[in-house]
């Protein structure tokens, strides 16, 4: 039998808020590359904006907090994306 535990499930719940905050922040920022790019930068942006809000003393709480955190890091990595790559 195999044994999910609490930190296989924090895993797999970090990385479906990183992919509804990539897709958020793709349609926020108008972003017209594709949903799996979107999708990506979400999760890599929920850990950028994990460390910039740690760096400026903020911690998020809860899934709502957490949520607006890690669109606010994918909106960051999309607006980097686009100065660097194009």
């Amino acid at each position: 039998m195999f044994f999910i535990g609490p930190s296989l499930i924090a895993l797999i719940f970090s990385l479906l808020i990183g992919a509804l905050a990539g897709w958020c922040a793709g349609r926020l920022m108008g972003s017209e590359t594709s949903v799996l790019r979107n999708i990506g930068l979400g999760i890599l942006g929920s850990f950028v904006g994990s460390l910039l809000f740690s760096l400026i003393g903020l911690q998020a709480t809860g899934i709502i907090g957490t949520f607006i955190v890690s669109v606010v890091g994918a909106c960051i990595c999309i607006w980097l994306g686009r100065k660097f790559f194009h």
